[in-house]
């Protein structure tokens, strides 16, 4: 479990080894974020620093140079997706997803494909909610 939340210019840091899904130095990390993003090589350090520290990102020394390393992922995007999710619950709706999802559903227009879409997302946690702890359905 994170220390703390990942901050938005972490998360752009993340992105970056999620998409590309193999251990990168923070050099390439710089190097794959140029244009898109305005940061500089030694902020990229720092963040993935304390990316570390947050135990989302580790890292192995090179081989052939102990001066640099090769920065992984620890933790899934969905697993920090799910974390900031309920955060954001948290911190906006006192705990309450009821009341998280009525507001964003209220705050968008739908179509029916993505309102079907939602309707079988409800249906599986149905699913999930009636299943006994034992069986890995109850997060209660």
């Amino acid at each position: 479990m994170a220390k703390e939340e990942i901050t938005p210019s972490e998360w752009q840091i993340m992105e970056v080894l999620w998409t590309c899904g193999e251990p990168l130095t923070s050099s390439e990390v710089y190097k794959r974020m140029q244009g898109n993003v305005d940061m500089s090589m030694r902020m990229v350090r720092v963040l993935m620093n304390r990316l570390n520290q947050k135990d989302v990102l580790a890292y192995t020394v090179d081989e052939r140079d102990s001066r640099v390393y090769h920065y992984y992922v620890q933790r899934s995007r969905e697993e920090c997706v799910k974390e900031k999710s309920r955060k954001f619950v948290d911190s906006y709706f006192s705990g309450s997803g009821t009341n998280a999802m009525a507001a964003l559903l209220q705050s968008f227009a739908l179509t029916d494909e993505q309102i079907k879409e939602l309707e079988e997302i409800l249906e599986k946690s149905k699913d999930r909610g009636t299943k006994s702890p034992d069986e890995g359905g109850s997060h209660a």
